[in-house]
């Protein structure tokens, strides 16, 4: 299994975001140990499916992009005189 890893700029971001939710949504301080648990806790949960459907879309991206390309290639097709 893939495990993400983040630069350690953006886990600080990710801890301080955590503790600023606990601080102004529930009205509790929590510790950066605990928010960094929980943090990986919920990448290790949530990662993976986030990533699926990260990779769903990008499949549905790159399968209307090839339709375009191949739309575009039937349009240049030149007639042939006298096929029918």
């Amino acid at each position: 299994m893939m495990k993400l890893k983040l630069q350690r700029e953006q886990k600080e971001a990710l801890i301080e975001s955590v503790q600023h939710y606990f601080e102004t949504e529930r009205s509790e301080t929590i510790g950066s140990i605990a928010a960094e648990q929980l943090l990986d806790y919920m990448i290790q949960e949530l990662g993976p499916h986030i990533y699926n459907h990260a990779i769903k879309d990008a499949r549905k991206t790159v399968s209307e992009r090839l339709q375009s390309v191949e739309d575009d290639l039937y349009a240049l097709e030149q007639n042939i005189p006298g096929r029918r």
